[in-house]
């Protein structure tokens, strides 16, 4: 069972309907998310973990759709925007919209990185760099365990 916060609202875009809506924040303590998700989901959505290189089965993914939030299944990704990185985790060049994801500095690992997390959940998704292609020169580098993949 999903734990909704109705006090804190947050604007999500839907593909669905094309619009940004208000919606409550999805908060569980973590014990309630050990109970409904996979050890390896949650290892890394969250407690900030990641896969290895090349593991991951939306790395080499190619198929027409959205990939989703694997805790609450809000949108994250169109896959018009997902490039092949080279590094081992899909890729993407944006989100599908800025509302739908958060970021935050990571200094873990010795050193300083940019943390992405769903706007809605605050599941870890992965990380965000400079070093992406045209037009917005991101590469949003995700962990596919952090993703459900639906077909357009």
């Amino acid at each position: 069972m999903i734990r909704i916060n109705k006090s804190e609202k947050v604007p999500i875009y839907s593909y669905k309907t094309g619009k940004v809506e208000l919606v409550d924040r999805i908060e569980k303590p973590p014990k309630e998310w050990k109970m409904i998700l996979k050890p390896e989901v949650y290892r890394v959505a969250r407690e900030k973990g990641t896969e290895l290189a090349f593991t991951g089965k939306y790395h080499d993914h190619h198929e027409d759709g959205i990939y989703k939030c694997v805790c609450c299944g809000t949108d994250l990704f169109d896959s018009k925007t997902k490039f092949d990185s080279g590094t081992g985790w899909p890729s993407f060049w944006a989100p599908i919209a800025e509302e739908n994801v958060k970021t935050e500095v990571d200094k873990s690992l010795l050193m300083t990185r940019i943390e992405v997390l769903c706007a809605r959940c605050h599941a870890h998704l992965g990380h965000v760099f400079d070093d992406g292609p045209l037009p917005t020169g991101k590469r949003y580098c995700m962990n596919s365990t952090s993703l459900k993949f639906v077909e357009r």
